[in-house]
């Protein structure tokens, strides 16, 4: 397996990865309006806009496909994580959040949890930070983790 940035060839297979995670884990939970926004975000030239801002895109290659991507805003916020379905449970997710937070800056990392993913943000050392909210018909619920002190000092 192999962490590395995302690329202008990768993002058909990203936004596709992405869809489908979120067709089969979250959309069955929210509204036809958080499904039409969530489309949105993930469409190819919405990851391309967000290339050329302060976000950080890695990817997971595992067997020579994408396995999962997470996108960290402006060093500070985790905007999306996604394993594609036949790769969850095998770490993916630990692996690119640890990456993602190597490069993290500030004192906390946030994160607006789809509801079925709390469990899993939790494992990677978030803890709740507020009431859960929604936006645009997306539900999440608001998650921090405080990085070490010689983090926050970058």
């Amino acid at each position: 397996m192999q962490i590395r940035k995302l690329t202008h060839d990768d993002l058909p297979r990203v936004s596709a990865l992405c869809l489908d995670a979120f067709m089969l884990a979250v959309a069955p939970s929210l509204s036809a309006q958080g499904v039409e926004t969530f489309a949105r975000v993930a469409a190819v030239q919405a990851f391309s806009d967000r290339m050329e801002g302060d976000n950080l895109m890695l990817v997971c290659v595992a067997d020579g496909a994408i396995a999962g991507l997470i996108e960290l805003k402006e060093g500070r916020h985790v905007a999306m994580l996604f394993i594609a379905p036949g790769w969850q449970r095998r770490g993916i997710g630990m692996r690119l959040m640890s990456a993602a937070l190597e490069q993290a800056r500030g004192e906390a990392v946030t994160v607006r949890a789809s509801l079925s993913s709390v469990t899993a943000y939790e494992s990677y050392g978030f803890s709740l930070a507020g009431d859960v909210g929604e936006f645009a018909g997306l539900v999440y619920q608001p998650m921090e983790k405080r990085l070490p002190a010689t983090k926050s000092a970058n």
